[in-house]
């Protein structure tokens, strides 16, 4: 239900556009017992706050008693949808939950998921993290008074929920067998529900996707044969299963990371365990700016440590774009690691020079033009007597529009920084996102316009260094080609038709 008296959220600095995903989802299945139907809903809100960095639009669970499903939705940060009271209306054995930044759709409450839909087995709650590629293709199957929303999500949602027809034996059969990896057992046929309906309506959807949905009495989580965002699966020593965006989610709510969901794969819960199938072959493309920015780092992505390799990176950094100086710092908290990594390559003294503001992020309070204007101080303060007539070294996580930077830049001067020289620990990114990140044109990215020099003087460094592509590779101990990096070197692992660019695809045309 939307806010009681209408307000959204908004970004208390308009001007600071840090890259943001698409999503964070959550979904957990617990035996039906009295404490596990009380517990259901908060273990999701618990979940969705250790995920709130990827999105703050809005934020949602669904939850099932095994005979209907409740979902509750709003515009804002997780702390700021629910409380004690709402937590406690939500009783059920199984839950999703979802917290949105939008990349396709309009930031309104319509937009926020879980969505919901009746079909002809009972209800079905659905989230989504990713981005697809083929939504005017995909919405073309539908009548348009069958979406009540403008996201990809919505039409997806609906496909699912009106996917039936005659499904031959051999289709079925093809699918039956050796089960998933992981050890999971063979699914057995079902003539209907989410399953049944995935089959037919996955393999004809292109993009990123990580699913995670439910009717009510069972799990269910797939992802796309790219595996472009990440999705896990997690276990408690009590017998209840739990999936999850990042594995930061698992470590919050006490389970015991179990496996990556597959790429290709879409799995099935209940107190049988997990049941697992491909509808896909699996032709792995994580997502490399996952291990930049968007994940926390303390997550673990295909095996290796976010935090590891962002420290990696920078390590290599200080090796590519060495410079005398009297001090390392970060960008907080984005560029900590990188800078940590960067002061031992190098032997320059690592500290802080800028402290960050915690509780300014999003708020629901408009910004007038006055405080817009004090742009980035709302954020980052910085130490005057660390930094005054020092050379600093000032490493962050990436340049998407230059904003950040430019203000940080400006701040140090400001303070008596005696040099600022910038690196950071990705290449340029000149490439826009289709997959879920929120920059879609090359207009809005600096480096899609400027050169490294340009760039430099645009944000007014005394120098800037950006690391390689084959370097930011190597820390991350993945294989170039198991690896989506289109927002750096403009190679897309699944081609975007230009009609099927753009956030606002499926609202009027705006005049």
């Amino acid at each position: 239900m939307p806010s009681g008296d209408g307000r959204l959220s908004h970004d208390i600095d308009p001007s600071d556009r840090a890259p943001q995903d698409a999503c964070g989802v959550f979904g957990v299945w617990v035996p039906p017992t009295e404490t596990g139907r009380a517990e259901v809903s908060k273990l999701a809100y618990y979940g969705l706050y250790a995920l709130q960095h990827r999105g703050q639009e809005s934020a949602g669970i669904a939850v099932s008693d095994g005979s209907r499903i409740v979902v509750f939705k709003d515009m804002g940060l997780v702390a700021q949808v629910f409380d004690e009271s709402v937590l406690n209306t939500l009783r059920g054995h199984i839950a999703v939950g979802h917290c949105r930044y939008s990349t396709t759709g309009s930031p309104t409450w319509e937009n926020a998921q879980p969505t919901f839909r009746s079909t002809g087995h009972g209800g079905l709650a659905l989230t989504h993290n990713g981005n697809l590629i083929n939504t005017p293709e995909l919405a073309a199957r539908l009548d348009s008074a069958d979406l009540t929303a403008t996201t990809d999500t919505e039409v997806l949602t609906a496909l699912l929920a009106t996917a039936g027809g005659d499904r031959s034996e051999a289709r079925i059969a093809a699918r039956e067998g050796a089960g998933g990896p992981g050890g999971s057992s063979p699914l057995k046929r079902l003539e209907g529900g989410p399953m049944a309906a995935a089959r037919e309506i996955l393999p004809a959807t292109r993009g990123a996707y990580s699913l995670v949905f439910m009717d009510e009495g069972k799990l269910y989580a797939a992802r796309d044969p790219e595996g472009i965002r990440p999705l896990v699966l997690g276990q408690w020593e009590d017998c209840g299963w739990v999936v999850a965006s990042e594995t930061a989610a698992l470590d919050i709510v006490g389970a015991r990371f179990v496996r990556e969901i597959e790429p290709g794969e879409m799995v099935e819960i209940d107190g049988d365990g997990v049941r697992s199938e491909r509808f896909a072959e699996a032709k792995p493309k994580g997502c490399l700016f996952e291990y930049v920015y968007l994940a926390r780092p303390d997550t673990t992505i295909a095996g290796r440590s976010v935090q590891a390799t962002r420290v990696e990176v920078g390590r290599r950094l200080a090796l590519e774009h060495p410079v005398e100086a009297d001090m390392v710092m970060p960008t907080p908290e984005s560029g900590t690691p990188a800078a940590i990594g960067y002061a031992e390559a190098s032997g320059i003294p690592y500290g802080q020079g800028l402290v960050k503001n915690s509780y300014v992020g999003r708020t629901f309070i408009q910004p007038s033009q006055t405080i817009r204007q004090m742009g980035i101080r709302l954020k980052l303060n910085p130490l005057r007597e660390a930094i005054e007539g020092k050379r600093l070294v000032v490493v962050d996580d990436s340049i998407v529009r230059g904003n950040t930077q430019r203000q940080v830049v400006s701040l140090l001067r400001d303070a008596g920084a005696a040099e600022v020289h910038v690196r950071i620990s990705s290449p340029p990114v000149a490439w826009p996102c289709f997959y879920g990140i929120d920059f879609a044109t090359r207009a809005e990215l600096i480096a899609g316009n400027l050169d490294v020099e340009g760039i430099r003087d645009s944000i007014g460094a005394d120098s800037l260094g950006f690391i390689s592509l084959d370097e930011l590779i190597a820390a991350s101990q993945i294989q170039k080609d198991r690896l989506c990096r289109a927002c750096f070197d403009g190679v897309y692992p699944i081609p975007v038709e230009e009609s099927a660019r753009g956030k606002h695809l499926l609202e009027p045309t705006r005049s």
